[in-house]
Formats: structure tokens, sequence, C-alpha cells
């Protein structure tokens, strides 16, 4: 078929284009998207002269051409980047060419699967601290998007920090969502007004970028003061500092906080997320929970888990992945054409912005029957084997996929598994709205009933 310009896509408001749909519902915008105009769509936000032209994409095959097979012409560039940029600083998920390659050959050592099983024992105390507090939850409601949050803040800064640092905890999670919604709205703002203008909305997101950067600084000083001389230590902390590369490089300071800072805020919200959902969807689906909870009863009974565990509970796994099908933490990714490419029979041009949705990608009835249905049994090994490799990527793909994958899956099954086999679970609320920061995130409470097993 013979490459075409003509790319469709809503007409939208004849003064703004797609600008309110994007901005108030973006997830419902980019779904109708693809239902409406096909797997590859042309979108217009802002008023006449202002106007931004970007280009969605949704078929696995154009996905993995933008993430994998010519990654590098699709850069990191956007006014949304730009704004996560100047706001998290030049960390993994941020930086770019030299920079993201030296970052990922000094970071990429710390993130083996051997060492992060190393992480387990703190996973599974800090799973069995969550159980005696809901154990003690006065009628038994807790809201798992909530819950689930807190409980990943605090794993992931005894990981990184190798302490327990509540004060952090709560920093982060009280500031992160205001700083991801600044950012948010920055990005996607026809006009941007200096962050240095007194404005409530600046005042607020700059607000929580110091407060961000303040608790990450105090405690890299924190670290430092109490010595290197423990050659055991293996929080990310202390061996981020210690890492080197070939011909002695390493992490400036500037560095070294931006990573801590991504690795607090993307680490725990992204796992929050998916278990989130996860609790939710079984809480929704009594028939798999049954499954989920029988499996995990039988593997972990009257034991702390352990790193091995994750073989043993592939259900788990299961219900994992298809939460993160329906509800990928990142439900949209930005990229920008370099060159001028065609993607399934369509002319991108050069420097256009381009965004490939996996919660759209995710729910492609081409590649998913009945994909609004909760089904972990699409995960089972065969049923993966022959799908698309990028009918499902929650962790991204390509030279950039995610570093901490396997991270972020162990701390999800084992504790899952942990609260599962301690709890019935039942849903309070059905329905969830969602919101699009950062990441995604529940919009409206997410609150399940929790009842001690006998």
């Amino acid at each position: 078929m013979a490459a075409t310009t003509a790319v469709p896509g809503p007409a939208g408001n004849p003064l703004v284009g797609s600008l309110f749909d994007l901005t108030r519902r973006p997830l419902r915008t980019y779904l109708a998207a693809r239902r409406d105009h096909g797997d590859v769509v042309r979108l217009q936000a802002g008023p006449p002269g202002l106007r931004v032209e970007f280009y969605a994409i949704f078929s696995p095959e154009g996905v993995q051409q933008v993430l994998g097979g010519e990654a590098a012409n699709f850069r990191k560039e956007s006014a949304f980047y730009d704004e996560l940029r100047t706001s998290v600083g030049n960390g993994l998920l941020t930086s770019q060419d030299g920079d993201y390659q030296r970052q990922r050959r000094l970071i990429q050592p710390l993130f083996t699967r051997r060492r992060v099983d190393g992480y387990a024992d703190v996973i599974a105390q800090e799973a069995q601290s969550l159980t005696e507090r809901w154990r003690a939850t006065p009628d038994g409601v807790v809201d798992a998007a909530e819950e689930m949050s807190r409980y990943t803040m605090r794993a992931v800064a005894r990981i990184l920090f190798g302490a327990d640092v509540e004060e952090a905890a709560e920093v982060v999670h009280h500031n992160f969502p205001l700083l991801g919604e600044y950012v948010k709205e920055r990005g996607f703002a026809p006009v941007r007004f200096p962050r240095t203008w007194p404005t409530p909305g600046n005042r607020r997101g700059l607000g929580a970028q110091r407060a961000l950067y303040e608790v990450c600084d105090r405690i890299i000083a924190e670290r430092a003061a109490r010595g290197s001389g423990d050659e055991d230590a293996d929080d990310l902390l202390t061996l981020l500092g210690r890492a080197r590369g070939e011909d002695g490089e390493r992490l400036d300071p500037a560095e070294l906080r931006d990573q801590v800072l991504v690795f607090l805020v993307a680490g725990h919200e992204t796992t929050a997320t998916s278990l989130a959902f996860a609790l939710h969807l079984l809480a929704k689906h009594p028939e798999q929970r049954k499954l989920a909870q029988e499996e995990a009863r039988t593997v972990l009974a009257g034991r702390a888990p352990t790193a091995a565990d994750l073989e043993a509970l592939p259900y788990l796994t299961r219900v994992l992945k298809e939460a993160m099908r329906l509800y990928p933490a990142a439900s949209l990714v930005g990229r920008r054409a370099v060159d001028e490419t065609v993607v399934d029979g369509y002319v991108i041009p050069a420097g256009a912005q381009v965004v490939v949705a996996p919660l759209v990608t995710h729910r492609h009835p081409d590649h998913w029957t009945d994909p609004e249905r909760f089904d972990p049994d699409r995960f089972l090994p065969e049923e993966e084997k022959a799908r698309h490799r990028y009918a499902w990527f929650p962790f991204g793909g390509g030279p950039r996929a995610c570093i901490g994958q396997h991270f972020s899956m162990l701390e999800s099954v084992l504790t899952l598994g942990v609260l599962l086999r301690d709890f019935e679970v039942e849903a309070v609320d059905h329905r969830v709205a969602l919101a699009q920061g950062i990441t995604l995130r529940a919009a409206s409470p997410m609150r399940i009933r929790v009842t001690a097993s006998r």
C-alpha cells in the first residue's frame, strides 16, 4: 500500500481543536480516536496560531517501530518532557543521548535479577507490616489506591536508602501528585508562562518540586554522614554512589540526586498502580479471586515470601499482567519524529509529535478478544507466545525499556501473595474514575473490604 499524508482524525472544536478533550478526558479521547479513525490518528490542540499537531499510533506494529525498530528516530522531546525534565531532573526517565547511555551503563548492574532478588526480605517485611495495619482497621474498609501508594513508597524508600524514612515517604506521597499535575498542565498548555511568575500554579508546582528536592538532598547528606565504611551495605543509594564505569566515570552529585528522585517517584507510583488495580479487579471477580487465593495460601502457607516464590506463583503473575493490561501506569508515552517516516502506511512528518498509548493498544480488538473483560488467562504461556510482542508493553520497549521491570514484578507478586493469603477482599467501589498525570491514577475512591482469613 502506498504511503499517504492524509492521516485521519477528529475535527475537534473550530477554536481549540481537541484541546479540551485531551486535557479533561485524555484516555477516553484516545480510545475514541482509535475506534473512529484507526491505528494512526492526527490530533490538533490549541487555538489558531498556537495549534499543536501530533500523531497517535495504536497498532502493535506501529508501537514497535516507534519504541523499538526506529527508536533512534523517535526522541523524548516534547513540551511535556521539557517540563518533566525541568521538574524531576535529568535522570534515567528523562535523559537522552550520551547522558542516558552513560547513566544506563552505570545503573544497569544494580538491577540484575540477582541483585533485585536480594530485596525480597524488605518486601516481605513491609507486606507483613501492611497486613498488621489492615487487621487493625476498625471497619475493614481500605482505599486500595491510597494504601498501595503508601505501601510501595515505604518499601522503595527502605530499599533505596537502607533505612526507615517515614518522613521522606510522606513528603513524596503528598507532593508528587501536585508536581505531576503541574507538569501535565504546563506540558499541554498552548501558552506557558515563565515559572518565575508568582501564579498560583507556579507556587504550588515549584513548592512541591522544592520539597521533593530538599528531602532527597537531606537523605543523601545523612547517608554520607553515616560514612561509606560498611562494605556490605546494599541500599541503592550506596550502590549508586559507588557505581563506576570502565574508565572510572561516575554519577556527579546532581545526577545522583536526580536518580534518587526518579527512583522514589517512579519506583513507587507505577507499582502502586498495578497492585491497587489488581486488588480492585480481584475484589470484583470472585472466580478469579478464589484461584488467586488458593495459589497464595498453598505456596505461602505460614511463612514469609522469598524471591524464589515468584516462579511458584504463576496465576498471581497473570493477574498482575492483566491488571497492567487494563490499567497500565504509563498509559501514554510521547516521542518526537526526527526525520519523516512511514508508520502503518501513513507519513509521519519530520519534527512531528508522536504518542503511543498502552492503555489503547492493550484494548485493541484485533489483538484482544472481548478486551474490556478481566481474564488473567490471557497471559498463559501459549497465549503470550501467540501474541505480538507490542500488544502488551506496560514497561515500554526497545533501548529505553524500563530498567526496573523485574523489581516491579517481584514486589507486586510477592505483596499480592501475602495480602491474598491473609485476607478476603470484596469490592466496595465497583466503578473507579481514572485520571492521567505523569502516571495513570484513580481519581475516585477505590475502596475494598478486607476480612482476615480464618
